[in-house]
């Protein structure tokens, strides 16, 4: 139902036999006060993101005072409950990591009404520091106790996934990622929000940046196995782009069971995604553990018409991890399906080093082959899977579940000098019933170095488990690019691993 305006709710508790007074006050008491009725529909909103791809770039506004309030201190302020808007949505204030005030916007019946900022949306606790303005919004369970969607900061939004735990974000777009000092972020400025269904809404969103600006139409859905979105990014470019990343995904990977030496702390494992998946659009199944290089690093797989790649938490146990407060074994999986026709380019991987959990240090997205020029129009529509089961699991082909890097040669004699040990375990019913004399064999390549030695077996005790391991000497420091899957004679029974192998 459309937010009334405070006249209309006086006019309504009037109705009730309330006084003029007690009906004032308790208008102001409901939902936050909205300003007049304007059209507003999808259409206008790429025609608007068009115009303002013809004007110069101005950088969107920042609050200098907000750089006061710390993490800390933001969390003090906290929006009113009943200011609730659109059956659910709620209001961050700003703070140091998004000091940018956006737009809100109420859509409902083709008209949209701004949300004004007041302080008076939010309370403050005695001592610290004030609301300043609107940062971005959330959507609240049906029980109002916790959130489930949230869009704040550049053009970076997340969900709770299947286990309502933030984990990893996605991003509107992004711009020269992994090209020093080119990187952009491009904002969403501007929201329009409309309510679908008890835990669905549509977000319209207009997007800002040096070099391009967009329309965004993104369908949000909350359902028993995760949140689905439907986005449709309608792209117009003030100027060449060299890198352009569609659909990217941001997360954290600091160390897991394949280099737990990187960790300073007591946990076992701490990420956010252990690797990036792949579906090609020739059907191949390909899985990338993530890493925490010791130096940035990028990683390109060709494809045309991708069938599907992202961001995923294999992992999910909970002794793996230890954690009983960020629950990394809760984290959401981020998976993107093309719809359409995207034609040829590469899923990008870019990963620079962290020693710490709070950085995001991994991001995933698809870069066309042919870069968009000044002037020019893109749309890319594509859907977006936040779940806790793993969308790339298929009965007929084992997949990776544990991989690990150590000393290479024979254990318990000296190391073998410059090389590495490579152990992969798959697992699925595909490795059922077979054993030592089955004739399975790895199928093992590697780039930029030299496979010295590989064996493949059944991992005794355990059902339908294999592990491979192969020991590779890099060139230089590498890395050396390991490409490997088990096979029965011409037929894969696996995905295709492909893992970077660093020299320590």
């Amino acid at each position: 139902m459309m937010q009334a305006n405070r006249r209309e709710l006086v006019a309504a508790f009037a109705i009730l036999g309330l006084t003029p007074a007690m009906a004032t006050r308790l208008a102001a008491q409901s939902a936050a006060p909205l300003g007049k009725a304007q059209p507003f529909s999808w259409a206008m909103l790429q025609s608007r993101a068009e115009q303002l791809a013809r004007q110069p770039y101005t950088p969107q506004a920042k609050v200098d005072a907000a750089a006061a309030i710390d993490y800390d201190a933001v969390g003090t302020i906290r929006y009113r409950d009943d200011k609730t808007l659109a059956g659910g949505i709620r209001l961050f204030p700003l703070g140091r990591y998004a000091p940018n005030p956006v737009g809100i916007h109420i859509v409902e019946g083709g008209t949209a009404r701004t949300v004004p900022f007041s302080a008076d949306l939010f309370t403050a606790e005695a001592g610290h520091a004030p609301p300043l303005g609107i940062a971005g919004f959330r959507a609240m369970t049906a029980d109002g106790k916790s959130d489930w969607l949230a869009f704040q900061g550049a053009s970076y939004f997340r969900t709770a996934g299947a286990q309502d735990q933030y984990g990893l974000s996605a991003r509107g777009i992004a711009i020269d990622t992994g090209i020093d000092g080119r990187e952009e972020f491009p904002a969403f400025t501007d929201f329009w929000i409309e309510r679908t269904g008890a835990q669905a809404y549509t977000v319209h969103a207009l997007l800002d940046g040096p070099s391009v600006t967009g329309a965004y139409q993104i369908e949000s859905a909350k359902g028993a196995n995760g949140v689905e979105q439907r986005v449709s990014a309608v792209l117009f470019f003030r100027r060449d782009v060299e890198r352009l990343g569609i659909a990217p995904a941001t997360s954290m990977f600091w160390y897991g069971e394949g280099n737990r030496a990187a960790g300073s702390d007591w946990r076992p494992e701490i990420h956010d995604s252990d690797g990036l998946a792949l579906l090609t659009g020739a059907g191949e199944r390909l899985w990338r553990p993530l890493v925490n290089p010791p130096r940035a690093t990028l990683d390109s797989f060709a494809d045309t018409n991708p069938r599907g790649f992202g961001l995923l938490q294999r992992d999910r146990a909970f002794d793996h991890y230890q954690d009983d407060g960020a629950f990394y074994d809760r984290r959401a999986n981020l998976w993107v399906q093309p719809q359409g026709d995207w034609g040829r380019g590469q899923v990008m991987l870019y990963a620079f080093p962290t020693n710490s959990e709070t950085v995001d240090n991994i991001v995933a997205f698809w870069n066309p082959a042919d870069a968009p020029k000044a002037g020019q129009k893109r749309q890319f529509d594509y859907r977006l899977s936040w779940g806790s089961t793993d969308p790339t699991v298929a009965p007929a082909v084992a997949h990776a579940v544990d991989q690990w890097t150590g000393a290479a040669g024979r254990p318990g004699a000296e190391p073998t000098p410059r090389a590495r040990k490579l152990v992969v375990d798959f697992v699925g019913p595909a490795l059922a019933g077979l054993d030592r004399q089955s004739g399975v064999a790895a199928d093992i390549s590697v780039a930029r170095g030299k496979l010295l030695t590989q064996a493949a077996y059944p991992v005794v005790g355990q059902a339908h488990r294999w592990r491979v391991t192969a020991d590779v000497a890099p060139e230089g420091q590498g890395p050396a690019d390991v490409r490997l899957f088990l096979k029965r004679g011409a037929k894969a029974l696996t995905e295709t691993v492909l893992a970077p192998i660093f020299l320590p």
